[in-house]
Parts: C-alpha cells; sequence; structure tokens
C-alpha cells in the first residue's frame, strides 16, 4: 500500500489517503471507496512544465530535422515548455476537442511534483527535492515543428489531465524504471518505460535547476515517449504509470461542452 494526496472538487484543501495494491479502491477515513466514484479535482497548483524530446526513441524520430537548418543540431540542454492553468482538468472529465480540430495526439507523462525550492542541484541530490509523483496527459493537436512554441497546439482549455492523485515519494518507486502504458477504447495503443530516457530524472532535475528554479508544487513532465496515440471525437483515453495510478479522460466537442457558458 502506498500513502497518496489528492483534492476533492468543492473542498480547499488536500487530503491524505492509502492506496490499495490493485489501485481500484483507496482507504479514506476507514472506507474503501472505488477510484471511479470520487469527484476527484486537480491535485496540483503549481507550474507545469513539459519537456521534449527526452525519450531516446522520441529523438531519434526527429533525428534527421535537428540536423538541417533550423536546427543545425541535435539540443544540447533540455528543451521546455509550459502547460497553463487553463490546460488542467481532473480524472474523468472531458477534453475538449477543438472547433474544426479533428484529430488529438495523447502526452503520456509521469510528473514528478516538486516538494521544495530547487536551485542548482546536484544529480545525486536531485530526489531530495521531489515530493511524489502523478500521471500527466500532455494532450496537443498533432504539429511537426519544434522550432516555434506551439502555444496553440498545446495550451488549449483542457489540454493537460493531471491525477487522480500524487504518490507521495517512497524508496520502492524508482522513477527511471516505470512502465507507461496508453489505452485508446480499452485497446493498449502505446507502451514504454522511463528507463528510456535520455535525461533520468535526477539529471532532469539538476540540468533544469543550472538554469532555473523550481519551487515546491511545480509539476516536471519527464518527457513523452516516441509515436503518441492519436485519438478523436468520442475516443477514451487511459494513461497507466506502473506504482503511479491510472488517468482516464474522453474526449467530447469543444462546442458542444462549453454549449452557452458565454454569452
Amino acid at each position: 500500500m502506498k500513502r497518496i494526496q489528492f483534492k476533492l472538487r468543492g473542498k480547499a484543501n488536500m487530503e491524505e489517503a492509502v492506496l490499495e495494491e490493485k489501485e481500484t479502491k483507496i482507504l479514506i477515513n476507514g472506507t474503501n471507496v472505488d477510484v471511479c466514484d470520487i469527484p476527484w479535482d486537480v491535485p496540483v497548483n503549481g507550474t507545469v512544465y513539459g519537456t521534449l524530446l527526452n525519450y531516446k526513441g522520441a529523438l531519434a524520430a526527429f533525428e534527421k530535422q535537428l540536423n538541417e537548418p533550423p536546427y543545425i543540431e541535435p539540443p544540447k540542454a533540455p528543451i521546455l515548455y509550459i502547460k497553463p492553468v487553463n490546460t488542467m482538468i481532473s480524472y474523468n472529465m472531458p477534453i475538449p476537442l477543438p472547433k474544426g480540430v479533428s484529430q488529438l495526439e495523447v502526452g503520456a507523462a509521469l510528473g514528478i511534483v516538486i516538494g521544495k525550492k530547487a536551485t542548482k542541484v546536484s544529480e545525486e541530490q536531485a530526489h531530495d527535492y521531489i515530493a511524489g509523483y502523478t500521471v500527466v496527459n500532455d494532450i496537443s493537436i498533432p504539429h511537426s515543428s519544434i522550432y516555434r512554441p506551439a502555444v496553440s497546439q498545446k495550451a488549449r482549455d483542457g489540454f493537460c489531465p493531471i491525477g487522480p492523485w500524487i504518490v507521495e515519494k517512497h524508496e520502492d518507486v524508482n522513477p527511471d524504471c516505470l512502465s507507461v502504458k496508453v489505452y485508446v477504447n480499452g485497446k493498449l495503443r502505446q507502451e514504454n518505460t522511463t528507463a528510456n530516457l535520455i535525461r533520468s530524472v535526477g539529471r532532469l532535475l539538476s540540468d533544469i535547476t543550472d538554469f532555473m528554479t523550481l519551487n515546491a508544487g511545480d509539476i516536471l513532465l519527464v518527457g513523452i515517449p516516441e509515436n503518441p496515440p492519436i485519438v478523436q471525437l468520442g475516443d477514451r483515453i487511459k494513461i497507466e504509470i506502473d506504482q503511479i495510478g491510472t488517468l482516464e479522460n474522453s474526449v467530447v466537442s469543444e462546442e458542444e461542452l462549453f454549449l452557452g457558458v458565454n454569452p
């Protein structure tokens, strides 16, 4: 069993519970509750930083382009971007499919939750700055360029499901060796492991905090595996990360979802 932190819709404070081994129930105040029956809220409130091309396969897929203009050569430092607060939604909340867009790209990512202010930390000390781990779906509209920030493709409303909880850091959880699986409508569409990261979690934290500070509550996505699944209207997405949890959301029409929201 693992200790988890979570937040419920309509509640101001984070709560704690015990996660059962099969991750289908959690023990809250002595009562076992089904995960699907809980009104989850986003369990984080810091800045979400994404990392591009940190899986070996993802970098290899861009190898030819990265050695041509405008890139000229592969990146020597982590490529970061931000998923702003408008993108964040919780477990089982709908992912909006924008008008005029037919497909979305699933971004299965391990989220590292920062536990304390981190500035110029060493790779060896990096894990001391981790509070826990969560599951993130870094949704985007398919695009090919990494030269310009893909704000309109990655920062849409509802494009960053997170949760349903944070698994507190524990010596039994090795973030550099966790399986990552994506199911679409019940079918396995992607499988990888964080053992294939170019920069391990410790090195990634060290390299990033060498030039910028991460604060308590911030979330760092370690990267997205190559060949991300493509989904469309009505699809049900499930991301499973070994020892961390399962995140599920469905794709719905943005027009239908926001109908009547604005006058």
